[in-house]
């Protein structure tokens, strides 16, 4: 009985002891930027409510339609739940959007494009598909139409965050 309280006070030692040890440089640290797989995210220098705004007119500035617009937070607090400001626009313009379909039908279950735009660890970023993941997603790496509608895009993003 001894043995077996003398060994497991012995492991409890040994896992303890460099836990309590460890400095803040052992702690995980939150990464600079959000990342996910298939978007391209960028840091707004205004207020993720400014940023909508900004996003909606530079969107409908260039000739796009803004479809619909979803405040996230809102209905988590119609839920009685509690969200930071994260909004989803639904953006887009069939003139875009049909020359991708023409290559690959199946895209049009990632269309209209999207916009999330949302607040974490006090900044503000937007997030928008990245092409070349939904290119690769629905086989279509060869068509035309991929690098006009990312330019598009990262011409929006970057006018909406421009200061």
């Amino acid at each position: 009985m001894t043995h077996r309280f003398i060994a497991t006070l012995l492991l409890a030692v040994t896992f303890a002891v460099p836990a309590l040890a460890a400095d803040e440089s052992d702690k995980p640290q939150m990464p600079a930027k959000p990342s996910a797989e298939g978007m391209q995210i960028t840091q707004s220098p205004y207020s993720a409510a400014k940023t909508v705004t900004r996003f909606e007119n530079v969107v409908r500035n260039q000739g796009l339609t803004v479809f619909d617009t979803i405040d996230h937070a809102a209905g988590a607090a119609s839920a009685n739940l509690i969200l930071p400001a994260t909004t989803l626009v639904i953006f887009g313009n069939p003139k875009a959007g049909t020359p991708l379909m023409q290559c690959s039908r199946t895209v049009a279950i990632d269309l209209p494009s999207k916009a999330l735009i949302w607040r974490e660890n006090g900044k503000t970023w937007i997030g928008v598909n990245d092409m070349d993941y939904l290119a690769a997603r629905h086989n279509m790496t060869d068509c035309p139409a991929v690098p006009k509608v990312a330019d598009k895009l990262k011409q929006v993003v970057g006018q909406t965050v421009a200061r």
